[in-house]
């Protein structure tokens, strides 16, 4: 923040960095490598009194949605609406004790006897809810005022949808929460929706199926924003309130230690007093690796192996029966599935190189 306030009084970036070496003699300083990381992500307004095209080029960006009224934004973001969306969350969980049957099992996704069809809608429920979640964000930040993108990521070997919300770095730390938490916010909402309907449709196989399918994915997707080994909602919350926005770059650091097979982080070292912040998040990040554990161990390896054993017998049925091409395309869902990973990780590397 130091450099910061001395650039926007017009000190020339010789006197900044000569500033900061003398009052942080003990750190690497290197103001133009930090300067260059504000300006890729559009935080430099001007440079030698010259405009920099990128800062108009946000603000009328169609890709930004800046189409969405922040007004909209206000009416699903505000105070208010915060408060019910946590309480609806809270009312879920308080529903899953008083009604243990209506937590999820790892059958809940296979509401039809053909695997195809199992996981089409699971796919369909999965990619609309997803959605969704990426609207609470998107809202949230045109209520900010701010444009947002959302773009094709991954999480290990989950294909995802990401908001860039670079832009939240113009707001101060403590309304940035809301725009990270936006799409749990969404989630909650979800969950209370599919859970109520559990109750609401118990003598209707089919609705009671799809509500059950939902509860399943949006648990999931709950549980994968507690996994802080990857940069999920919680991450950037924890990063945001503790000032320290390199923790899994350090938390790697020092885990090391002990997990020698993490990368080594050569350009980030903790500040003095951070020390004690990075323990907690190593903390959080061993217990995100166990949620990840749990999830295989309790749904997706059981799923798996339940749906290789309905689905392999039918390689073996005749060419004509449904059986067959139920077998044939439900690995075919799999490819799909697989190829998208490949885009999206194809173009992590292309950034990073």
């Amino acid at each position: 923040m130091a450099a910061i306030s001395m650039m926007n009084e017009g000190k020339c970036l010789g006197e900044v960095e000569a500033a900061l070496k003398e009052q942080f003699p003990d750190e690497d300083v290197d103001i133009l490598e930090f300067v260059g990381q504000l300006e890729s992500i559009g935080l430099i307004a001007s440079l030698d009194g010259k405009t920099v095209h990128g800062i108009e080029a946000v603000s009328t960006d169609d890709s930004g949605l800046s189409w969405i009224s922040p007004r909209l934004g206000r009416f699903f973001f505000n105070d208010l609406s915060v408060k019910i969306y946590s309480l609806l969350l809270s009312a879920s969980f308080f529903m899953f004790i008083l009604r243990p049957e209506t937590f999820p099992g790892y059958k809940d996704i296979f509401l039809f006897d053909l695997m195809m069809y199992n996981f089409l809608l699971w796919l369909v429920v999965t990619f609309l809810f997803v959605c969704f979640h990426e609207l609470g964000h998107v809202l949230a930040a045109r209520a900010a005022g701010l444009p947002a993108k959302v773009e094709i990521g991954h999480r290990l070997f989950f294909i995802v949808l990401e908001t860039d919300m670079s832009r939240v770095w113009s707001l101060s730390p403590d309304k940035r929460n809301r725009l990270y938490l936006a799409g749990m916010y969404f989630d909650g909402l979800v969950l209370f929706t599919a859970a109520v309907s559990q109750w609401l449709f118990a003598g209707h196989a089919f609705a009671l199926g799809l509500a059950k399918i939902i509860v399943f994915d949006t648990l999931v997707r709950l549980a994968y924003q507690c996994c802080v080994y990857m940069k999920t909602d919680l991450y950037y919350v924890f990063e945001n309130m503790t000032g320290c926005y390199n923790l899994m770059e350090n938390g790697h650091n020092y885990l090391r230690r002990w997990l020698s097979f993490l990368p080594k982080e050569k350009a980030t070292d903790s500040f003095k007093g951070e020390e004690k912040l990075v323990r907690r998040y190593a903390f959080f990040y061993v217990a995100g690796v166990m949620v990840t554990v749990l999830l295989s161990a309790f749904y997706y390896i059981p799923q798996l192996v339940f749906a290789i054993g309905k689905v392999i017998p039918g390689f073996s049925q005749p060419a004509g029966s449904i059986f067959f091409w139920d077998s044939v395309v439900f690995l075919l869902q799999f490819v799909l599935i697989f190829a998208l990973l490949l885009y999206s990780w194809s173009k992590k590397y292309r950034l990073q190189h």
